[in-house]
């Protein structure tokens, strides 16, 4: 595939002219609707399973080497060219085919029941795991159930492994008060154990999360040795044990949601643990980008310090936020969009797209019906494929997706572009 971002006079018909390929093509890549006008720096996939690439005028080697995921020099070095500057329009150029990586997929989901069956169905075969969010921990060692049968039947039937979520949710936000309960108790913790274990045979689950938040700084310790009781209890029934951890970029970062997470000790414990890299931008704070790339980056270097990369699976968000400016703090808080209704609302007010090349993340600004000024940040296919470049520039173990059902159809199909994906059943 190519990532070609929307010039002003673009239409699916001269890209499809351009690039020869079917406007139908274009359409069904991005999830589009073939007669929708293109927006003014919107991204668009153009499928091609290309070994050769014409050279169309103003475009340079290091340009058409980003396209296709290949390095400058290797682009250069199968075509014999000895000064990259030195090519011209018409030229026909060799793309090096390189096997694409194999990774682990996760992904997080809220829904349950047909609706959710019906996501599994769709996304199923680009995911290892599928992650029912979530079993929810109560202080006396109880754990609230969920109706999850039908989307795990569904997770089986397109090989994906069941990972069950335990949290200390509660109330719309995590309780430190519920997860020192819990940690502080190791009687309590052998029933909570024994309940979990119960639960994953019952229900068919292959794989565990611990997705503890604003642990009690002084419980790091507790929290690293009931990890590890977890480990010893499930191991021996052939079932992995992961947890989510937030996103530090020291070993000395202060906060509640940072000090009982516990990098190195959490990495040699568990099987693998999922990086919450994103949320820079969030509903209730400034606008800016989710998951801007030199702030993942910076999380991702401190991780790769204490633990191997083959036991790092990185959070990528399917989402954005729609902020109405200015912004002020405790004010209406952002709603959340879709990477689709994102494109779709900057057709509808005439806004062109802008990218924040530091954050590798699409932005856009408009006035709506009522002369408010509003700022959109979201993902689109230049944002993932600039993640899955440090996925494999680091050799991760792989993703993890929060959350299922926002659509987003361009991510999957640069996820397929990418890498294959594992399959664990």
């Amino acid at each position: 595939m190519q990532i070609h971002v929307v010039q002003k006079g673009d239409t699916l018909y001269k890209l499809a002219q351009q690039f020869d390929v079917s406007v139908e093509e274009i359409a069904d890549a991005n999830g589009i609707n073939a007669a929708d006008p293109l927006v003014i720096g919107q991204s668009l996939i153009i499928p091609a399973n290309a070994v050769a690439h014409k050279v169309l005028a103003n475009e340079t080697l290091w340009l058409i080497a980003r396209r296709y995921g290949v390095s400058l020099q290797e682009l250069a070095a199968v075509n014999h060219i000895s000064n990259p500057a030195l090519i011209y329009p018409g030229q026909n150029l060799v793309i090096p085919q390189a096997a694409k990586p194999s990774i682990e997929v996760n992904a997080y989901t809220e829904k349950f029941g047909a609706p959710g069956v019906a996501i599994v169905e769709d996304i199923g075969p680009n995911l290892t795991y599928l992650s029912p969010f979530s079993y929810r921990l109560q202080a006396d060692g109880s754990i609230t159930p969920l109706d999850d049968s039908a989307i795990i039947n569904a997770a089986y039937k397109t090989r994906t492994a069941p990972m069950m979520v335990i949290t200390n949710f509660e109330n719309g936000t995590f309780s430190p008060d519920i997860a020192h309960a819990i940690l502080s108790n190791p009687p309590l913790q052998q029933s909570v154990i024994e309940s979990i274990l119960a639960t994953m045979k019952l229900k068919g689950y292959l794989a565990l999360n611990v997705d503890f938040e604003y642990v009690p700084p002084a419980d790091r310790e507790l929290y690293n040795d009931f990890l590890q009781r977890l480990v010893d209890s499930l191991h021996p029934h052939n079932l992995l044990v992961s947890a989510c951890l937030a996103p530090k970029t020291s070993a000395a970062q202060t906060g509640t949601l940072y000090e009982a997470h516990d990098y190195e000790a959490m990495g040699r414990i568990l099987d693998f643990v999922i990086l919450m890299t994103y949320e820079w931008g969030w509903s209730g704070g400034p606008p800016r980008a989710v998951a801007p790339l030199n702030e993942v980056n910076k999380v991702l270097t401190y991780a790769l310090s204490v633990i191997p990369p083959q036991k790092i699976v990185m959070g990528m968000p399917l989402y954005g936020y729609d902020w109405t400016l200015p912004y002020v703090q405790g004010a209406k808080w952002a709603p959340t969009i879709s990477p689709q209704a994102a494109i779709s609302r900057a057709r509808l007010y005439g806004a062109d797209i802008q990218y924040d090349d530091e954050g590798q993340s699409p932005y856009y600004h408009y006035y709506d019906k009522e002369g408010r000024e509003h700022v959109v940040w979201f993902e689109d296919a230049r944002s993932v494929q600039a993640k899955f470049n440090l996925v494999k520039a680091y050799n991760l173990r792989g993703v993890s997706y929060w959350v299922l059902g926002v659509l987003f159809p361009q991510n999957w199909y640069v996820l397929q572009a990418n890498f294959t994906i594992k399959k664990l059943v």
